[in-house]
């Protein structure tokens, strides 16, 4: 059974940051092929919630690759997962 879906605010805000810097450097065909992979990324965490890697800064939150610019960073709970943010892999690892 799959796992409910919840988005926080940062979720929100970051996507859509990222669809549109996506968007500007590499056009639309690029930035909505990119939603297909993260909504495809997210319908696997919901059925497999633990089959992406622990991150090593906070219990319960595991980090899923998007494409190898982008992870999701998201919480598991008994009955629900919640997208924390997203994250584009070329940032400083130290500014999350």
């Amino acid at each position: 059974m799959a796992l409910s879906i919840f988005y926080t605010k940062r979720a929100k805000e970051t996507i859509t940051l990222v669809y549109l810097s996506i968007q500007q450097k590499f056009g639309d065909r690029v930035a909505n092929k990119f939603i297909k992979k993260t909504e495809k990324t997210i319908k696997l965490i919901s059925e497999q919630p633990y089959m992406f890697k622990e991150s090593s800064f906070e219990i319960n939150v595991r980090i899923a690759l998007i494409t190898k610019q982008t992870s999701i960073f998201y919480r598991v709970t008994n009955d629900s997962i919640h997208i924390l943010f997203f994250w584009n892999n070329l940032q400083e690892p130290l500014s999350i």
